[in-house]
């Protein structure tokens, strides 16, 4: 049973990073329409689209946070990693209990400040001010990724997510030059 809700929520936890980082591709392929068609617009149109700073800046945070959960998951963020190769033992597990702790609640803070920006924004009808698109839709995306994020935090460090090191990460180590 035990096992069972584990995987249950490994891959339930699996299913929603890569339905937000599958969001984040296509908010990606966005940016790169958009800002074409605004260079097209003013080379031939002799007019480029009014809409493209507002809506690239939106769509670039949300492939950013949409991004973050997958990259989470797979651990293949950037991280410092000269204490726990240095380490063995009892002193690594505790530096690595010591980093999730810190990240969940680095997420937990982040979602309790976020949530009321978000509020803000919904109760005032918040818009764009070029474009007067609205917002809290794209505000909506931050809690919602970080909670997964933090989840994956939390669910790594009581173990139903597993701690990997990914055998195909190239770690590069620097020497001093003779």
């Amino acid at each position: 049973m035990k096992s069972l809700l584990k995987k249950i929520i490994t891959r339930g936890l699996e299913y929603l990073a890569r339905a937000c980082a599958t969001l984040a591709v296509i908010s990606l392929m966005a940016i790169v329409a958009v800002i074409v068609t605004s260079v097209f617009m003013r080379k031939f149109a002799n007019s480029p689209l009014h809409i493209t700073e507002e809506v690239v800046g939106l769509l670039l945070s949300v492939a950013l946070f949409l991004g973050l959960p997958l990259v989470t998951l797979r651990g293949k963020h950037v991280n410092v990693s000269i204490l726990t190769r240095a380490t063995q033992g009892t002193v690594k597990i505790s530096l690595q209990v010591a980093g999730l702790l810190i990240g969940a609640s680095f997420f937990i803070w982040l979602i309790w400040d976020a949530i009321p920006w978000f509020d803000f924004a919904f109760k005032r009808n918040l818009k764009t001010e070029t474009t007067r698109i609205l917002l809290y839709p794209w505000m909506a995306l931050m809690p919602f990724s970080l909670s997964i994020t933090g989840a994956i935090f939390i669910a790594r460090l009581f173990g139903v997510v597993k701690n990997f090191e990914d055998p195909e990460i190239e770690h590069t180590t620097y020497e001093k030059a003779p």
